[in-house]
């Protein structure tokens, strides 16, 4: 996504490319309004109205372009998303309504990875024009910050270490007049127990470290966000195998998400008072590894022992949820690349949600499936919680057998939240596998338009 130009913009009568939109079902009547000339160029292209097609369509000495779409009197956040991809660098207005939804897409279909190399196929920006002036500064907002998870996930883990996260919680406090505190070394030890467990074996530059950023009136309502910051994980002593740990650098994706959907809710103002909450570590191999079958002490105070060292993740979550309930606040929310299971079950396009209230759980789906970016609620029942039993200590880490991973470890996580507090849980992929219109391979946020509007809707603006 263009950094130097704002891809939607307010449409004050300026020069502009039309475009207009059709759908399969109404093309044959529709395109009887062209001239013969331009069915005949509509028909050299193989454009039919179907879903994510483009047309270019002659038109005296200029042109105008059409999109395919399931329904152009109902849009979607990506059916504009194919143009954005496809048509030349220029200003576009859409012909005969608003974009709406699709502003976002438009925005997102730009985006490009281009950290460590040049990327030869940029063609420079397609501009949006839209009449609804109060659109456009929200729909820059969460592109930006879907496009912020993208970058920090896709960064490579040499680069996107600890430090480089405590870096990102410093531009965030910066740019929003928040608070941050870091806590690491023996401070870490002291009181973040397991997150320096886990970060431990990792080298001097990619130490472990706990930040915590504060925003927001004190009395306004607490919300805390919490996202796992684990920058690479090899598995630790369990070590993944070489297909396994590929995409690793994408484990600190719950924070990405965190840290973008805290930057979020100050750009809008919402009169809450925030605490972001991110633990960050790399999971390495060292011979100061935590080991399986060693027992931890929490900052709850729960020891844990060890089942499998490559269920990293919770630990440091455990800890960082721990700090969260100790602020009272009326909602927890976090962001993790938890589990394998729940890609198993639910693929990569819908995050798992866990909460306690069954409310909570309703707002976070409607909001999510109002804005294209719905969540699968999966359950946390009380019957598996036995299965994290230890002969050693107050509860295992990781269970012996294959059942409910993705329940399970959120079975973990609830142990470390404070009795009674609102919480949700997001056990989100942070990874594309394949590209759609809109969203190319690489690093994605899932869960995060569901949040943030979820949480517009119940505290609004100030």
């Amino acid at each position: 996504m263009s950094h130097d130009t704002d891809l939607v913009q307010a449409d004050r009568g300026q020069d502009a490319i039309s475009i207009h939109l059709v759908a399969r079902d109404g093309f044959e009547n529709w395109v009887k309004k062209f001239s013969a000339g331009q069915r005949a160029a509509l028909a050299a292209q193989k454009f039919t109205g179907g879903g994510y097609e483009v047309g270019i369509v002659p038109d005296g000495d200029a042109w105008f372009a059409v999109g395919g779409v399931a329904d152009p009197a109902k849009l979607s956040s990506w059916c504009m998303a194919k143009l954005a991809e496809s048509l030349p660098a220029g200003t576009y207005r859409l012909a005969g309504g608003e974009p709406g939804p699709a502003l976002h897409g438009w925005q997102l279909a730009q985006y490009r990875f281009d950290r460590y190399r040049k990327d030869d196929e940029a063609t420079g920006p397609r501009v949006l024009l839209t009449g609804e002036a109060r659109a456009i500064e929200p729909a820059l907002a969460e592109a930006r910050a879907v496009c912020l998870v993208r970058d920090l996930v896709n960064t490579p883990a040499e680069d996107m270490g600890p430090a480089a996260l405590e870096a990102e919680c410093e531009a965030l406090a910066k740019t929003h007049g928040a608070k941050l505190s870091v806590t690491k070394g023996d401070a870490l030890e002291q009181g973040f127990p397991m997150v320096h467990a886990v970060g431990r074996a990792a080298a001097r530059h990619h130490a472990p470290r706990l930040m915590h950023l504060t925003w927001g009136k004190e009395g306004d309502p607490v919300l805390a966000l919490v996202g796992k910051g684990v920058c690479f994980d090899s598995g630790g002593l369990d070590v993944k195998n070489a297909a396994g740990m590929l995409l690793m650098k994408k484990d600190m994706g719950g924070a990405a998400h965190a840290i973008a959907l805290a930057g979020l809710v100050m750009g809008a103002s919402l009169p809450v008072r925030l605490h972001l909450i991110v633990p960050a570590v790399e999971n390495a191999i060292s011979a100061n590894s935590f080991r399986p079958g060693d027992v931890l002490r929490s900052r709850k105070g729960l020891t844990v022992e060890i089942g499998n060292t490559d269920a990293e993740g919770r630990l440091i979550l455990g800890d960082a949820l721990a700090l969260a309930s100790e602020h009272g606040p009326d909602l927890v929310i976090d962001f993790a690349t938890l589990t394998g299971a729940a890609r198993v079950a639910l693929g990569p396009d819908y995050p798992a949600l866990m909460t306690r209230r069954d409310e909570t759980a309703a707002a976070l789906i409607a909001a999510g499936k109002a804005h294209d970016d719905e969540p699968w609620r999966l359950p946390l029942p009380e019957a598996y919680v036995e299965w994290l039993k230890s002969e050693v200590a107050d509860t295992n880490n990781a269970h012996a057998n294959a059942f409910a991973g993705a329940s399970v470890a959120g079975l973990f996580l609830d142990k470390f939240v404070g009795e009674g507090i609102d919480w949700a849980h997001f056990d989100t992929f942070a990874w594309r596998p394949a590209a759609k219109p809109g969203r190319p391979k690489g690093g994605e946020a899932y869960g995060l338009r569901a949040a943030f509007h979820m949480l517009r809707q119940r505290y609004g603006n100030r």
